[in-house]
């Protein structure tokens, strides 16, 4: 069965996440899959910091606003 496409979260909705918020739901607000943003991250083209927490990837949301604010992905 195919699994439900996620819609694209506002920028109204990401100001409103926690501080941080897992690498894959970052990548899924600049539009990539889960399979494109570990490969982004592991090939360092990524275009956020992440926070390796233990074994957790994290991104930082304020970051991530001021990137999709300046139009950048």
């Amino acid at each position: 069965m195919p699994r439900a496409v996620d819609r694209v979260s506002s920028i109204e909705e990401i100001r409103a996440w926690p501080p941080t918020v897992p690498i894959v739901k970052g990548g899924a607000a600049l539009g990539y899959g889960a399979n494109g943003t570990y490969a982004a991250y592991k090939s360092g083209d990524f275009p956020l910091q992440v926070l390796k927490i233990g074994r957790r990837l994290r991104i930082v949301t304020a970051e991530l606003v001021r990137l999709l604010e300046a139009g950048g992905s």
